[in-house]
């Protein structure tokens, strides 16, 4: 009797191995997962772009002799100060608490001498940060946490957050370990104890309050302070609408490819939209109200090089932020404390344990002797070679599409590998003249 080879075990596509731990660790704690960082679930993004390059019908521009300028003004519509920028890359809002005081040091002085802009994120206005960037953008979030009408005045613009691209609709997380007296004192709570965000803002419930909020910003600040508007990628149509009705400057929407310093894993992986598929949706509200590019539109979202930067411009952003890339660039996440990293159950291209206050790196952490090995100048430095490189990178892009500026890039200059990012992005599929889902309707 022959004998044959068995067939390897094959695992169920549904409940998979990472499926079946997960039901069990909830059996066995009764609490749902918490974490940090982005989506890990593959979806539709810049990846699945590319750019069609000048040569007969198009011609490039040398690199070597013709200028590609990348500023951009933002808050043009009604601030009597809008904010000039040397590029189109800046710094999401990051809390205090969720990172240390070098960081945001860090963040501020890499901003500063890149030519851009960092963003304070919730729990106030570090004088690490205001210290050491040029140009500082306030968040002004539903827990209200470190907010007071000095440090408005103080901020070069003002963000109001509705939402986040990474759980929009929810609010944030900061675990006890990381409530240090210093942050316990900013944030006007108990130190060492759980805090959770309000997920909308306690004194306005609709796009017509938003209005009257706005308004009282810019009294409070004279008139001077660009408004953002930021929302999560969930409905960026009718929400990038309504935030320019309300009078927002700037509309900054955020796809689930974000990411945050804690939340519950569901959120990340199962609320939100890619950015490639809000970024038009957001551009057409703005079209269609005759506000594009007199209301800037800042996305972010999963942005990495400066290719994601370029394709993000030629879809009909003004500009875009990073966040998870910045801290990277930092030094988080560095192999070099793998070893330590291993410890905490993880490993260093993995790490989304941010919300323990662990980080080795001293990033993602208010533990002294874990900051105390981060140097802020040195980390600056990094970020601002980071955004140089990206910045390099979409001038090489746009010159090779035939653009003097950054801002000249448009959707005639994509072709989508891929069905999905073709329907989303609302560019041809390659090869073909065929967008999708373009019959009339979203």
């Amino acid at each position: 009797m022959t004998d044959f080879p068995r067939t390897p075990p094959r695992y169920s596509a549904t409940f998979t191995p990472a499926v079946n731990a997960e039901i069990r660790r909830a059996a066995a704690t009764g609490i749902y997962d918490i974490r940090g960082g982005g989506t890990k679930r593959h979806l539709p993004h810049f990846d699945d772009l590319l750019f069609l390059g000048a040569s007969i019908s198009r011609y490039p521009l040398e690199g070597y002799r013709e200028k590609c300028a990348t500023d951009v003004w933002l808050g043009t519509r009604f601030a009597r100060k809008p904010i000039h920028l040397e590029i189109p890359i800046t710094i999401a809002g990051m809390s205090f608490g969720a990172l240390s005081g070098p960081a945001k040091e860090a963040l501020g002085r890499g901003a500063t001498a890149a030519g851009t802009s960092t963003t304070t994120g919730d729990g106030g206005m570090t004088e690490e940060e205001r210290g050491h960037s040029k140009t500082l953008v306030y968040q002004y979030l539903p827990s209200r946490y470190g907010m007071n009408p000095d440090d408005l005045r103080r901020a070069d613009a003002i963000e109001v957050v509705v939402g986040q691209g990474a759980k929009p609709g929810g609010g944030g997380m900061l675990l006890g370990q990381k409530i240090s007296d210093r942050v316990a004192q900013m944030r006007n709570l108990p130190k060492g104890i759980d805090q959770r965000s309000a997920c909308r803002h306690p004194d306005w419930t609709g796009p017509d309050d938003l209005e009257i909020k706005i308004h009282e910003l810019r009294e409070i600040t004279d008139w001077e302070k660009p408004i953002y508007v930021k929302v999560g990628g969930a409905r960026p149509y009718y929400d990038t609408a309504l935030a320019v009705k309300a009078g927002a400057d700037v509309v900054v929407v955020d796809g689930m490819q974000g990411g945050t310093a804690a939340t519950q894993d569901v959120f990340i992986e199962h609320v939100g939209m890619p950015i490639l598929a809000c970024i038009p949706q957001a551009v057409k509200a703005l079209q269609d109200l005759g506000m594009h590019r007199k209301v800037q539109l800042i996305v972010s979202g999963g942005i990495r090089s400066g290719a994601d930067v370029a394709k993000a411009l030629a879809l009909g952003a003004d500009a875009v932020a990073i966040g998870t890339a910045a801290l990277i660039a930092l030094g988080d996440n560095d192999p070099k404390w793998e070893e330590e990293y291993q410890k905490l159950g993880t490993t260093a291209d993995a790490y989304d344990d941010w919300h323990e206050g662990r980080d080795p790196a001293g990033i993602t952490t208010q533990d002294p002797e874990l900051y105390s090995r981060f140097d802020p100048i040195l980390g600056g430095r990094r970020l601002k070679n980071y955004l140089k490189v990206m910045t390099l990178e979409a001038q090489t892009i746009a010159r090779a599409c035939g653009k003097s500026h950054l801002h000249n890039l448009e959707p005639e200059d994509l072709v989508s590998l891929t069905i999905e990012a073709a329907a989303m992005a609302g560019v041809p599929l390659a090869g073909t003249n065929w967008i999708p889902g373009r019959n009339g309707g979203w």
